[in-house]
């Protein structure tokens, strides 16, 4: 089964690294959608149907841990799973945003093989979740 994802950074350039990581990882992506900031991934939510939020933390105007909140507010969205994609190595900081509803937490850099097994694992797909991130 594809997924529709949603990639969400202030960097084109790291949002660019990530699609590519994710294609490599075998993760099967159907479409992927990029916003650079929670309120653009707000409203690309209210037009396309989404299956996995990829989000950093730190942005402009919204930012992934406002996003994560809004996501866990909203009963249309709440069930969508979001996975964090950050510099930010703090246990405080993986703690929080585990709390405020994301179900994933991958540190910059990544591996491929690190990047799919935390998306088969907030997805339930055993055949990308069989490693350990």
């Amino acid at each position: 089964m594809a997924f529709n994802v949603l990639l969400v950074d202030d960097s084109p350039s790291m949002r660019k690294v990530i699609r590519r990581v994710l294609m490599l990882s075998g993760f099967d992506v159907g479409t992927c959608l990029e916003a650079g900031d929670g309120l653009e991934a707000l409203q690309v939510l209210e037009d396309e149907w989404i299956d996995v939020v990829i989000t950093d933390i730190n942005m402009p105007n919204m930012n992934g841990e406002e996003l994560v909140v809004k996501l866990s507010e909203d009963p249309m969205r709440s069930s969508i799973p979001v996975l964090v994609v950050s510099t930010d190595r703090s246990d405080e900081r993986l703690t929080r945003m585990m709390s405020l509803g994301a179900r994933g937490y991958v540190t910059k850099p990544f591996l491929p093989e690190t990047l799919g097994a935390a998306m088969g694992k907030i997805v339930g797909e055993p055949n990308y979740a069989s490693s350990s991130f």
